[in-house]
């Protein structure tokens, strides 16, 4: 797809995963200024994104095709590696600094039964793991307990960073539909958490007059 577009070709792409389709997404984004496409069998709102939740909860199997549909939108990698079995509470990474020094932990729900313990739970996962900030990314809207809970977790301030973000960050899966990777706020959030394609120059540009 990146080849066809570079060569101004009309094109088509069709893969099984939500994560493949979202590392193309992306890349196609980096590398061309201005890109229109179309992609189907994905969520294109809210609505949609209830639906293929629902949809996994009778199938494990499906249920991880959201999972990694919604850490797409944050630019977040899976945290078991897309491999079955227990995530131990990861179920994305996001790392940030010049050298990967720091880390959050992303917690994907999509259950109307969200509240303080899961919070709590996340907090308890990133201390365990060593890492900086935990992001609780979910379908539905967190209550005010939560909100109060996450920012009772504190900042997060590291050395060579300037300013501080909170530790424990609640962000919807509407909100990561309309800002993607902007929804989470990390110190030098780096951009290439899968590997950043390069910028295509329009060569049919001109580039110098002639006189």
């Amino acid at each position: 797809m990146h080849a066809a577009q570079k060569l101004m070709r009309q094109w088509i792409g069709i893969d099984v995963t939500h994560l493949a389709v979202g590392l193309i997404e992306k890349r196609l984004r980096d590398a061309f200024d201005g890109v229109e496409f179309t992609t189907h069998g994905v969520p294109q709102d809210i609505s949609g994104a209830r639906d293929m939740a629902a949809r996994g909860r009778g199938d494990k199997n499906y249920y991880f095709e959201f999972e990694k549909w919604a850490l797409s939108l944050i630019n977040a990698q899976p945290g078991n590696l897309s491999k079955k079995g227990a995530d131990k509470g990861i179920d994305g990474n996001l790392w940030f600094g010049a050298k990967h020094e720091g880390r959050a932990i992303v917690s994907v729900k999509a259950g109307d039964n969200v509240g303080v313990a899961m919070i709590r739970d996340l907090r308890g996962v990133i201390e365990r793991e060593g890492a900086q900030i935990g992001v609780f990314l979910t379908l539905t809207d967190p209550t005010r307990a939560m909100i109060t809970e996450a920012a009772g977790a504190g900042q997060c301030a590291l050395d060579g960073f300037e300013g501080t973000v909170p530790r424990i960050q609640i962000v919807t899966v509407e909100q990561a539909m309309a800002l993607r990777d902007r929804a989470v706020r990390l110190p030098a959030l780096r951009q290439d958490t899968f590997k950043k394609a390069a910028k295509e120059r329009d060569t049919r540009a001109q580039g110098a007059l002639d006189l």
